[in-house]
């Protein structure tokens, strides 16, 4: 794990008792995992400007033979 930092915020409490609800977890895990999500969707938003732009091809039928074989 990279090196933590200790951050102090200010944090709406019913926002936090909401995603507390929703995580089932603390509010160290559900603040870390709301950061994990916002930092996700901006990989989300680059991936999606790639569409169109990369050039890819797969032969469906001979990646099913080589499923059926194993």
């Amino acid at each position: 794990m990279a090196a933590a930092r200790k951050v102090t915020v200010e944090l709406p409490a019913e926002l936090l008792r909401r995603a507390q609800k929703s995580s089932g977890e603390g509010v160290t895990s559900t603040i870390r995992r709301g950061l994990e999500l916002v930092a996700a969707g901006q990989a989300y938003r680059d991936l999606r400007a790639l569409k169109g732009q990369v050039a890819f091809s797969l032969d469906l039928k001979a990646l099913r033979e080589a499923d059926d074989r194993r």
